[in-house]
C-alpha cells in the first residue's frame, strides 16, 4: 500500500514470525536488502519504499489495532524499530478494515491505533460509505500524483515518544559543533538548524542537498552529538534522530522544512517530523520559532513548506504557565491499495 507519501507492504503480525530476530530477518529477504536496487524483492530502492507496517489487535486500552514500523534499510542488513511513520499510519486503518481486524461502518469508520514503537495512540478517520473502504476521492497532498479519499489522523500522545521527554537535552536550543539547534521529541525526535547556519538558504532541493556530500558529513555529525546528548546512545546505526533545516517560508506558508531521513533529503516529509518542527515553531526560545510567520504562532493550522509542496499540521494547545502546550495535532493523508498476494522468502528463515 502507499501510505502518505512511502510505500511498503503491510503486514497481519501473525503471518510474520513472532521472534524478532526471524522477523527481520524475513522483512530484509522480502525487501531485498542490503542491495543498493533491491533487487532480490519488493523494496523500492530508497528509504521512503523501504517501510513495512505490522499491524494485529491491540492489547492495549482504548486501542482498536497495534501497528509497528519497521523501516528497513535499504544498503545495510539492519531493520529499525524504533521510530514510528506517520505516512504509513495512513494505510493502517484501511488495512485493518480490508483483514478484518475492524467492523467498518457508514459512512466513515474511526480506527484507534497504537503505535507500538513509540507508545502512542492515534485516531484515524476512514472514508467507508456502505461499510467499505472507498480509496477514491478528491483530496490531494503534495508528493503524490493522484488525489484520494481523505484520512484523517490525529496524534493524542506524541510527547517524548521515544526519549520521554519533549525536550531530551533540556534546553530550547543547544550549540552542537558550532551549529545552533533544537533537539526535539514529539512523535519523532528531531534535531532542527537553520539551514542559513550551514550555509543553505532552505529553499534547494533534496538532488541539490544531497549531492552536496560535505554538508551531508557535517549533518551527521550533528546528528550523532545530538542522539548523545539526548540521551539516546550511539545512533550511527539508527534512523533517529532525524534532522532538519527550517527557514523562512517562501511561498505562503508558515516555515519551510528540508526533511533528513536521516542520510538523504525527504522528496517530500514525514508526518511525525512535520508534528515534531510544528511544535517546536510554537515554543519561544527555540530555531523553528524564530524562522516562523507569524511570529508568536501558539496553535491552530500551520503550513509547512517542503520540496513538493506543503503539509498543513493542525495543532490544539493550551497554557501551561507562559509557554503553550500541544495537547493534540491532526493531518490528513491519503492511501491507496496496490496490490494483495503472496511474497517468498527461503524457507529456511522461517524453519
Amino acid at each position: 500500500m502507499r501510505g502518505g507519501t512511502s510505500r511498503g507492504p503491510y503486514f497481519l503480525a501473525s503471518d510474520l514470525p513472532s521472534d524478532p530476530a526471524k522477523r527481520d530477518a524475513v522483512l530484509l529477504a522480502v525487501m531485498g536488502s542490503p542491495h543498493a536496487l533491491q533487487v532480490d524483492g519488493i523494496g523500492g530502492s530508497n528509504t521512503l519504499t523501504s517501510k513495512v507496517a505490522i499491524v494485529s489487535p491491540s492489547k492495549h486500552e482504548g486501542a482498536d489495532v497495534d501497528y509497528l514500523f519497521a523501516q528497513v534499510s535499504v544498503n545495510d542488513a539492519f531493520v529499525d524499530t524504533k521510530p514510528n511513520c506517520g505516512n504509513m499510519l495512513a494505510g493502517v486503518g484501511p488495512f485493518a478494515i480490508e483483514t478484518g481486524l475492524i467492523q467498518a461502518k457508514s459512512p466513515t469508520t474511526m480506527v484507534r491505533i497504537y503505535n507500538v514503537n513509540t507508545e502512542t495512540l492515534i485516531e484515524a478517520i476512514v472514508q467507508t460509505p456502505g461499510g467499505q473502504v472507498q480509496y477514491e476521492g478528491e483530496t490531494r497532498i503534495d508528493g503524490v500524483s493522484d488525489p484520494a479519499a481523505p484520512i484523517k489522523l490525529t496524534f493524542l500522545d506524541a510527547l517524548g515518544a521515544v526519549t520521554g521527554k519533549l525536550l531530551p537535552t533540556g534546553n530550547t536550543l543547544d550549540t552542537i559543533q558550532g551549529v545552533e539547534a533544537t533537539c526535539i521529541d514529539m512523535a519523532m525526535p528531531l534535531v532542527i538548524m537553520a539551514a542559513e547556519a550551514l550555509g543553505k538558504t532552505g529553499r534547494e532541493s533534496p538532488q541539490e542537498l544531497d549531492a552536496d556530500r560535505a554538508l551531508m558529513q557535517r549533518i551527521e555529525a550533528i546528528r550523532l552529538e545530538a542522539g548523545r546528548r539526548m540521551g539516546m546512545g550511539d545512533v550511527a546505526k539508527l534512523v533517529v534522530p532525524k534532522p532538519a533545516l527550517v527557514s523562512r517560508p517562501a511561498q505562503g506558508g508558515g516555515i519551510a522544512s528540508r526533511y533528513f531521513t536521516p542520510h538523504a533529503c525527504h522528496k517530500a516529509h514525514a508526518v511525525t517530523g512535520a508534528l515534531a518542527v510544528a511544535t517546536a515553531a510554537v515554543l519561544p526560545g527555540t530555531v523553528a520559532s524564530r524562522l516562523v510567520e507569524p511570529k508568536g504562532f501558539s496553535g491552530g493550522v500551520l503550513a509547512i513548506e517542503h520540496p513538493s509542496g506543503r503539509i498543513e499540521v493542525d495543532l490544539v494547545t493550551k497554557r501551561s504557565g507562559a509557554e503553550p502546550v500541544v495537547e493534540r495535532a491532526s493531518f490528513v493523508r491519503t492511501a491507496r491499495r496496490i496490490f494483495d498476494g503472496h511474497v517468498y522468502v527461503p524457507a529456511a528463515l522461517l524453519d
